[in-house]
């Protein structure tokens, strides 16, 4: 335990933040370094603009969707400044390119994280350089140096993904087994006693949402990296074995879902609960050596205390099935106990299959698995039809849009009438606040003025104890790794490294005041101020407006989730990658669901609907999948086929039709209700009952009741 924080500091300074920092940082400073050194600072700075602007696009991806989207900056940032530099001197016609490029740019969140970046990108430039007036010889002049500075970035960034090009797969896959290591501590705190089951419940969720986001940052790297997909190496076939696997074992530790308070009732007293919490989370210590040996390049051994661990797990619940002559124990609270084991098992078998692929011998001779990439990947096309269908006030981006050019028109107009020395601060806040929902409006306006309010006061400290002006460096140099390093990962402390470097910056180039900071904590009060108050009162995109859609979205995915799996049970040729896939959209339509559901509680109780009925919706499906999950591994664990389908196909087909109208209810919201009755199978009415064909029917049974449950819900839930 000594060395978690050790470690943890360790893994930060192997991550993709603590890299895209460091790049950033060279990238932005070296083009200033360079030109000081010759007197002409003034032009390595315009230069090192250009190299800023760059970097706000080169977010981890495909290095081509990287590389383009840099060269596209490149020429819309280069372009910008002009236009912008000749007709600054006139404040009428520059109020009129702000609202307009606002609005233009603000609109390219249709086309994706990416293309939202290049629009970001172009709108910083464009604040950047409102306030700067020249003749425009000098325009000309300092646009050149500004699209020097951007291919210089886009060129030092391919360089480095050239140099080491699995890097960013392997940085990657390691931050999204780490998340699943978190997943699995939560699930062994239900095992701990006196343990919140509502809220450990609610950080479970949550932490599905992490989990998705990063096996869809893996599939993006992996899955459009040509030296993994067309190029067979042995490091890509590593790569893409582990991730496979990873996945599966997700679905393994998905699938334990019980009654966990019956557990305790029962359990308690005996122990058994925390051998089971300790198991649990030594597992989760192995993933997190997983992590960290793809980053490091080492090799991890899983330690032979935890095999002996979960055997003396299995000989507890022997020890307790013995002794439990008085009936103190009900026989379904043992089978649960096994049920368990059995997982944490298979959970710990997955992970020595993982490990084995880290042996360095092995590893030359791993096979590759055919993987029909295109259907796990997501292609975003730039489709111009897609911008004139939005020119509308139902699309969340067109009023976002609307809202942004307006409030930084606002923004500009307060400005001139302060006649603040640094106006573009305030627009610089409104820019980097204003997000397409309040909830994430509020957030990151709390954490700016957080972070820029504790900034100062650390920046004005600095500016005062230090007078050095190499100690004044290494600060400016640490503060700059540090704000561009969390700018991804903790927007609070990127802020908060962000303001002493601005502040330091501007007193190496002399003007350097305390008056600067006080300054820069007006105007961000102020940017924050108006980009809050526009996000709630000027056509505001309300979370609650697409919780239908997520909710239809989650049943359906569950839908053909739950067809994919029976086909398992079905047909002996079945084809895999289909039931993948929605297994895939199961995960994306709950996490986007549990995020939607998150993000309401930022917003006013008003807007707040139904928030008890959507709780249990979430959770409801939740556990539905994660029966699913449970029926589609018995099937892979014992290679089963059920002979007489018939039997089960009932229960089957009244399943999916209980949730098929629950999509009914959903869409046309009917006031009266159904009374849909529960199909039962007598498992003693089965023509050839085995031991297989109970356990898939009592499965089936209980997916049959938690849909039944979902339906009923639906009835009562009106939005």
């Amino acid at each position: 335990m000594f060395n978690r924080p050790v470690r943890s500091i360790h893994d930060f300074l192997l991550s993709t933040y603590f890299a895209d920092g460091l790049r950033i940082t060279l990238g932005v400073l070296c083009p200033s370094l360079i030109f000081a050194q010759f007197g002409l600072l003034q032009y390595g700075m315009t230069v090192s603009l250009g190299a800023l602007c760059a970097s706000v696009v080169d977010s981890p991806g495909p290095i081509v969707h990287r590389r383009n989207a840099m060269l596209i900056t490149t020429a819309l940032i280069t372009l910008i400044f002009i236009v912008v530099g000749l007709t600054n001197s006139n404040i009428y016609f520059t109020a009129i390119l702000i609202v307009l490029f606002s609005f233009v740019f603000s609109m390219f969140f249709l086309y994706g994280l990416r293309a939202a970046s290049i629009g970001t990108s172009a709108l910083l430039i464009m604040v950047l350089s409102i306030d700067d007036i020249r003749p425009w010889q000098e325009v000309l002049f300092s646009s050149g140096l500004i699209f020097l500075g951007s291919i210089w970035y886009t060129g030092l960034s391919y360089f480095f993904y050239r140099i080491r090009p699995y890097r960013l797969v392997q940085q990657t896959l390691s931050d999204s087994i780490h998340e699943v290591s978190l997943f699995l501590r939560a699930k062994a705190r239900f095992y701990h006693k006196n343990i919140d089951y509502d809220d450990n419940y609610a950080e479970l969720l949550q932490l599905q949402v992490l989990v998705h986001e990063k096996q869809d940052a893996v599939r993006e790297v992996l899955f459009k990296t040509r030296e993994i997909v067309r190029d067979s190496t042995p490091e890509g076939r590593f790569l893409l074995l582990v991730f496979v696997d990873m996945v599966d074992l997700f679905e393994q530790v998905m699938s334990t879902y019980y009654n966990y308070k019956q557990l305790h009732e029962q359990f308690d007293s005996s122990g058994i609960l925390r051998h089971y919490e300790a198991v649990i989370k030594k597992i989760a210590d192995e993933l997190d050596d997983i992590a960290f040996a793809l980053k490091t390049g080492g090799t991890p051994s899983l330690p032979t205390s935890l095999i002996r661990d979960v055997e003396r797990l299995k000989n507890q619940i022997t020890w307790l099935e013995r002794k439990n002559t008085d009936g103190k124990y009900s026989t379904l609270g043992i089978i649960a106990l096994k049920n368990i084991e059995v997982n944490i098992e298979n959970i710990l078998s997955r992970v020595k299959t993982i490990n084995s692929y880290f042996n360095k011998k092995e590893k030359k001779n791993l096979k590759a698995r055919e993987i029909e990439i295109e259907k796990f990947v997501t292609r975003q096309s730039i489709d111009p039809k897609l911008l004139y269908e939005n020119i509308t006030f139902n699309s969340s981006t067109f009023r976002h849009s609307l809202r942004v050019a307006i409030v930084m028109l606002i923004g500009f107009i307060v400005a001139k009438t302060l006649n603040l020395s640094h106006s573009y601060w305030i627009l610089l806040t409104i820019l980097v606040i204003s997000k397409p929902g309040f909830s994430l409006t509020k957030q990151r306006n709390y954490e700016r003025i957080i972070g820029t309010v504790v900034g100062a006061f650390i920046g004005m400290g600095i500016l005062v104890y230090v007078q050095d002006k190499n100690t004044l460096f290494v600060i400016l140099l640490f503060c700059m790794i540090g704000a561009y390093s969390f700018q991804r990962k903790n927007y609070v402390v990127s802020v908060l490294f962000m303001t002493p470097y601005i502040l330091v910056l501007f007193d190496f180039l002399g003007m350097g005041s305390l008056s600067i900071a006080r300054e820069r904590i007006y105007d961000t009060l102020i940017g924050s101020g108006i980009a809050l108050l526009a996000s709630y009162s000027l056509f505001p995109n309300w979370e609650h407006e697409k919780l239908k859609e997520a909710m239809l979205d989650t049943l359906k995915a569950n839908i053909k989730y739950f067809e994919e799996v029976v086909l398992l049970y079905i047909d002996e040729v079945h084809n895999l990658t289909n039931y993948k896939v929605a297994r895939k959209e199961v995960y994306v339509a709950t996490a986007n669901l549990a995020s939607l559901f998150q993000r309401m509680f930022s917003e006013p109780k008003s807007k707040q609907l139904m928030i008890k009925e959507l709780h249990q919706f979430t959770a409801l499906n939740h556990l539905f999948s994660s029966y699913i999950a449970t029926l589609s591994l018995y099937k892979k664990e014992h290679a089963f086929i059920v002979a007489n389908f018939d039997d089960l196909k009932p229960i089957v087909q009244n399943t999916t039709y209980l949730l098929n109208l629950a999509t009914e209810n959903l869409l046309s919201n009917k006031e009266q209700t159904s009374n849909v009755p529960l199909i039962r199978t007598n498992i003693s009415t089965l023509k050839q009952t085995s031991q297989d064909e109970v356990i898939i029917s009592e499965q089936i049974d209980l997916i049959q009741k938690v849909a039944y449950d979902i339906f009923k819900l639906s009835e009562k839930i009106k939005i």
